[in-house]
């Protein structure tokens, strides 16, 4: 490994961990990160499971109503980021997400995802989590 390769690796994770210490504190959103033109794709067979041509739609179709399905009070957000590992432009993040739901029931999940970066932005993730817990919570719960 060169010296620019290590030196853009451990950026590469600062970046993402920054990004993902911020949205667990609540002071930042993780899309600050992402690439206007990236790719996103949710693996295995939830409701949300497909390939996402760019921010915006993954935003629109995802996130969104992703995140109007908890209170104000109390937000999705990572409670614990189990580790960030980085290798050139890419890195992964194994962390557990937690939030209320409007009906008051907590929704918990584990997630891997996979970013590869250009220029400090992602654009290209891959998220792996359980999709039975997924599918519970958007079948069961309305976007307030």
């Amino acid at each position: 490994m060169t010296e620019t390769s290590a030196a853009d690796t451990a950026a590469n994770r600062e970046i993402i961990r920054e990004a993902f210490e911020a949205w667990q504190e609540g002071t930042s959103a993780v899309t600050d990160v992402f690439a206007p033109d990236m790719v996103w794709r949710i693996e295995g067979h939830s409701a949300a499971s497909k390939e996402y041509g760019s921010k915006q739609q993954f935003i629109d179709e995802v996130l969104a109503p992703f995140g109007a399905r908890f209170t104000a009070s109390e937000p999705f957000r990572p409670v614990t980021i189990r580790s960030v590992h980085a290798d050139g432009d890419t890195v992964i993040v194994i962390w557990d997400g937690r939030g209320i739901a409007n009906d008051g029931e907590p929704y918990e999940n584990s997630y891997a995802w996979i970013m590869r970066l250009r220029e400090g932005m992602v654009v290209d993730g891959t998220a792996f989590y359980d999709s039975i817990s997924f599918n519970d919570l958007w079948a069961r719960v309305q976007p307030r």
